[in-house]
């Protein structure tokens, strides 16, 4: 590969996602290193006071400040954009820094945006909390009821949002049907992919203007960084975005940015084998408790628009027990399975999302999204999976299951 082959979009475009996790957005220096150079520096320095005049004003093309830009994270930047189809990407500090930014670079006072009802705990603070301080108008539906976005379109709607596999109760929006509504009614749609990642789905496939991650989920993979990113078009990204981080700073840093870099290169082999694992823990478990939630699953209420949209079923499942001293005493009872609110980890960890990542909301917001006390998320990891199975065994015969 010569030093800038892996951001000219006229030879990564032939390229297969597989070779693009490895491969995709790297630029050598002059140095010749075989893996992306870490890149720790503040600020640039110019040959001459109009390079640096040129940069500032966009005549020139180059780094000026690491608020804006790095050379490890614009690597990074360009891989994720190659992997999901975008024209471009910038990274963020965290997946919270770019929700956060998806929204509001490009909401004001008197906009209106429409929400799916389920969705990460802190993404409900944004739009149930902040979002309406600044006097944006929030509509909260039923993601899943395609009708009911159609419904909620307003004269001054101006962004759909919504997370398809939903944390943690996943729950599938139809992609096509929903990014064809805002379409037509000229509406901004932002998918929040992170439970999916580009391995398994590509929203903009399905017609999404804008794709926002938490990349310190399966993008690192293993539980060492946090990192944000967030998708879209050219003029979006450079227009719309750009001025707000700016402004506002949410920097990565190049270290977790290099970080993420090196994860995504097994993210294809990670993802296929925790899908793998998950299918059998799901079918395990499904005949144990209640009820289990996998998109992978026949009997997930939407399981064929699910896999219509998805390679697999995912890595995260949900199941439900009789309460939370039951849910309790099922995680205290784990051997092997982290007890953690992460996901996407290479190793399995479960939550009860009541009391941790959705905590923050009422009881009565947890029960219309379908949180109940007695449920428990799980994030199948890389582990031998009749481990796992063994350690839930257990685990769930020691709760009375």
């Amino acid at each position: 590969m010569k030093r800038r082959s892996g951001q000219d979009r006229s030879i990564t475009a032939r390229w297969r996602p597989a070779t693009l996790a490895v491969r995709g957005g790297t630029a050598r220096s002059e140095w010749g290193e075989t893996s992306e150079a870490l890149f720790l520096t503040s600020g640039y320095a110019y040959d001459c006071a109009g390079d640096a005049a040129a940069r500032f004003a966009g005549e020139q093309h180059g780094m000026t400040y690491s608020r804006l830009q790095n050379p490890t994270v614009e690597m990074l930047e360009q891989r994720i954009a190659l992997l999901e189809g975008a024209e471009a990407a910038r990274c963020m500090a965290s997946g919270m820094a770019a929700m956060t930014a998806a929204l509001l670079c490009q909401l004001s006072a008197g906009d209106h945006l429409v929400a799916a009802r389920t969705m990460f705990g802190s993404c409900r603070w944004l739009t149930d909390s902040l979002l309406p301080r600044f006097g944006i108008e929030v509509t909260i539906v039923e993601g899943s009821d395609t009708a009911a976005w159609e419904a909620a379109v307003r004269p001054n709607t101006q962004v759909f949002f919504f997370e398809t596999p939903a944390n943690p109760t996943l729950e599938i929006v139809d992609l096509a049907a929903v990014c064809g509504i805002a379409k037509a009614h000229g509406i901004v749609t932002v998918a929040d992919n992170a439970f999916a990642t580009s391995a398994l789905q590509r929203p903009m496939t399905f017609g999404a203007d804008v794709v926002a991650y938490s990349a310190t989920k399966l993008m690192d993979g293993q539980g060492r960084v946090l990192a944000g990113a967030v998708c879209g078009s050219k003029a979006f990204i450079n227009d719309v975005l750009l001025p707000f981080l700016r402004n506002t700073g949410p920097t990565l840093s190049p270290f977790n940015a290099w970080v993420v870099l090196k994860g995504l290169e097994t993210l294809d082999l990670r993802v296929r084998r925790q899908c793998e694992n998950a299918m059998q823990v799901a079918t395990f478990l499904e005949g144990r408790v209640s009820r289990v939630l996998y998109p992978g699953l026949p009997s997930h209420p939407q399981h064929n628009l699910a896999l219509a949209q998805m390679s697999a079923g995912g890595t995260i499942m949900s199941l439900f027990v009789r309460d939370r001293a039951q849910a309790h005493g099922l995680l205290d009872a784990l051997e092997l399975i982290d007890i953690s609110n992460n996901i996407g980890d290479s190793r399995s960890l479960m939550t009860h999302p009541s009391s941790t990542t959705h905590s923050s909301l009422g009881a009565d917001v947890r029960e219309s999204m379908g949180i109940t006390e007695g449920m428990l998320r799980l994030n199948v990891g890389l582990e031998d999976p009749a481990d796992l199975i063994d350690d839930l065994d257990r685990a769930l015969g020691s709760v009375g299951l």
